[in-house]
């Protein structure tokens, strides 16, 4: 049985304030909770894991259309757990289990199958940065999403994935000047310079998020999930064509495709079931 908590959209969200990350799922919708309030929602070594075990979950249940990241308390996230690094810098190195440090959780959120939406309540700071920005969708909220990337500050030369994420996402010099200033960005610079896809009023943010997941649960699967891999690759300038050749045989061949036109021509709406 699936460790997610499974809810119908209007049934209460109760979670741990002070722990691991849990995971809802409600319909099409699931959402990964972040769980360390009293600390900005820092991502320690012991919620990787769960993390990790999180994305394969919801990206093995054909159910689920869309992933949400949120949050509650101050901030959205302060990034990977400071104290952990300076511990091992003091030992003489900073170092992280393979297949399991923040970079890799982060790299298997952006390529996850699904669509996801990161849900900006409050501050990003640090490795949350890049963990928002590994996401589809990424809605903030005036003036409460603010950001800023502390590397310089304290020393830390940041890892590849991560760099090239914001190249291929903000550009050259808008990456330049986050990681080179390490000046806090405010939301309405972070809507301009494309960190931020939706900006909203507090009151407006989970309409928002709800108008956005609720698009991704109607739409075909194996079509919007395609692209999400193939538009990924091609912003990192690593597109695989075969693949991206075969998924689009398969879209051609699927039932998908034949409710989508029949419905179309019944002016209806189509009800795809990713096959």
């Amino acid at each position: 049985m699936s460790a997610a908590a499974r809810t119908t959209p209007d049934a209460p969200k109760t979670r741990d304030e002070g722990g691991l990350p849990t995971l809802t799922i409600a319909g099409s919708r699931a959402t990964l909770h972040l769980n360390r309030p009293q600390v900005m929602n820092r991502v320690q070594p012991e919620d990787i894991a769960e993390i990790m075990r999180i994305l394969a979950e919801v990206e093995a249940d054909p159910a689920v259309r869309v992933l949400v990241i949120a949050s509650t308390g101050k901030a959205f996230s302060a990034g990977a757990h400071l104290g952990n690094m300076a511990e091992q810098a003091a030992s003489g190195g900073i170092s992280d289990a393979p297949g399991n440090s923040f970079e890799d959780f982060v790299n298997r959120l952006e390529m996850l199958m699904i669509p996801t939406i990161a849900r900006l309540h409050g501050g990003v700071y640090g490795g949350s940065t890049d963990m928002a920005l590994a996401c589809d969708f990424r809605v903030g909220v005036a003036p409460a999403t603010v950001m800023f990337m502390p590397a310089a500050r304290i020393g830390v030369h940041y890892y590849e994935s991560g760099l090239r994420r914001y190249v291929s996402r903000l550009g050259l010099n808008n990456a330049k000047r986050l990681f080179m200033l390490a000046e806090e960005q405010s939301a309405e610079e972070l809507l301009r310079i494309g960190y931020l896809t939706d900006l909203v009023t507090p009151e407006a943010l989970d309409t928002r998020i709800d108008a956005i997941a609720g698009r991704l649960g109607e739409l075909a699967p194996l079509a919007v999930q395609g692209a999400k891999r193939a538009i990924n690759e091609i912003g990192h300038q690593a597109l695989d064509v075969p693949a991206l050749e075969a998924r689009m045989l398969a879209a051609k061949n699927s039932q998908d495709i034949k409710e989508g036109l029949a419905a179309f021509k019944a002016k209806r709406k189509p009800v795809f079931t990713g096959c």
